[in-house]
């Protein structure tokens, strides 16, 4: 069901080396877990707002979300980390 797909929100910035570096990873993520989940990025110089009322202060910052509840959260381009949260 839609509802039960795990979200995920990248919070990342250009200016973010270590961002930039999983960037490419997390992209194929993407694409690899789409039946099961939404992998979302977010622009903290887009959309400061968001990233301070979820209280990101570092990036890369990935924030898991089930049926509108954040489940889990990690900080850091640790992509098999990432893969194992997903």
């Amino acid at each position: 069901e839609e509802s039960d797909r795990l979200v995920v929100l990248d919070f990342t910035a250009t200016w973010c080396g270590p961002c930039q570096r999983i960037a490419p990873a997390y992209a194929e993520m993407a694409d690899h877990y789409s039946d099961r989940a939404l992998l979302v990025k977010v622009d903290v110089d887009e959309l400061p707002e968001l990233a301070a009322e979820l209280g990101v202060s570092s990036m890369p910052t990935f924030l898991f979300f089930r049926d509108g509840e954040q489940v889990d959260m990690m900080r850091g381009a640790d992509e098999q980390g990432l893969r194992s949260l997903i």
